[in-house]
């Protein structure tokens, strides 16, 4: 469809707010819900900073949410089902928000977690932030279930305009809260933030989240990464830590310098096995493509198998759906 680009840019965007637009696009949302234009727009630099700024409002009266967005996307959604039927309402989504729904929630779980994590201080005080969060509009990062309604009529135009200009925001009767987008925003190629040298996703007012491949991590801990050495990865305790510490360093590089032995070899190749307390065993196949590069030499590939693998052509059968049994390729490249 031809909004989803535009929408996953929407999502993706860094930078600066446009203000101007965005509470052009707040005061349009709240008339199109049959309420009075906010008295009042407080910025934020950040969602963790916008958090702290709604708990200190005052007269700022209840939340609007329900009406301002709640309502009209339901009211749209029940619209649109009712025109298009319940196939025709499945093959939009799937054509349009579907396509972004997966790696934006995922993004906006993330910052949620983040705002908990540096504003709840003590455990008891994690359901006033949670609680402050579910007053949220998400802004860009609603753009995912915009997508399936751009194009179909203006009853969202409101919220689409503070999308396309700002990140997440608070609507309260006399006063809203809004906050900026990230200044960076790093992602892999499968959606996730991922970032070795620096934060993944950063605010302005330094408000920030690591990440290598999805996976949150501290600060501190990438800080480190260049200095890996395979006993500092073997000593590390926590399994998901030296997990990212092996793919940072290389599975390779470390079965070289660990001075492992290979478990089996084959005609197909060299099984290793990496044994790591307290998480399942790493097991690699290492191949040698036997097409020869440009200069004459022969590539080697090293291939994640499953750590029951026992031999190496079971390694490398399991990488093509098969059981060691019935692979036999006539030529292997």
């Amino acid at each position: 469809m031809q909004y989803v680009d535009s929408w996953r840019a929407v999502a993706a965007a860094t930078g600066a707010a446009d203000r101007a637009a965005a509470e052009d696009g707040v005061r349009l949302a709240y008339r199109s819900a049959g309420l009075a234009e906010p008295e009042e727009f407080v910025w934020a630099d950040s969602p963790k900073a916008a958090v702290e700024a709604v708990e200190k409002l005052v007269g700022a009266g209840r939340s609007v949410r329900d009406e301002v967005r709640t309502r009209p996307w339901a009211d749209e959604r029940r619209r649109m089902y009712d025109e298009l039927g319940p196939a025709g309402w499945s093959a939009l989504w799937a054509a349009t928000g579907a396509q972004l729904w997966e790696t934006t929630a995922a993004l906006a779980d993330r910052i949620r977690a983040g705002v908990v994590a540096a504003l709840a201080q003590r455990p008891e005080d994690e359901t006033d932030v949670r609680l402050v969060l579910l007053d949220a509009v998400l802004g860009q990062h609603d753009a995912a279930w915009l997508a399936a309604f751009d194009g179909r009529g203006d009853r969202l135009e409101g919220l689409a305009a503070v999308a396309r200009n700002a990140g997440w925001w608070w609507p309260y009767e006399r006063t809203v809260v809004l906050s900026e987008r990230p200044e960076v925003l790093h992602r892999d190629e499968a959606g996730r933030l991922d970032r070795g040298d620096g934060p993944a996703l950063s605010y302005r007012d330094g408000f920030a989240l690591h990440a290598w491949r999805g996976m949150p991590v501290p600060a501190e801990f990438l800080a480190e990464l260049a200095a890996l050495t395979p006993e500092r990865i073997r000593n590390e305790e926590n399994a998901e830590l030296r997990r990212v510490m092996l793919e940072f360093y290389g599975y390779d590089r470390y079965l070289a310098e660990s001075g492992a032995e290979p478990v089996h070899r084959d005609e197909t190749g060299i099984l290793w096995r990496i044994a790591l307390q307290g998480d399942e065993d790493v097991v690699m196949v290492e191949v040698v493509n036997s097409t020869p590069e440009p200069d004459g030499t022969h590539r080697t590939y090293w291939l994640r198998v499953p750590p029951t693998t026992r031999t190496a052509k079971e390694g490398v059968a399991w990488t093509f759906g098969l059981d060691g049994e019935t692979y036999a390729p006539l030529r292997q490249t």
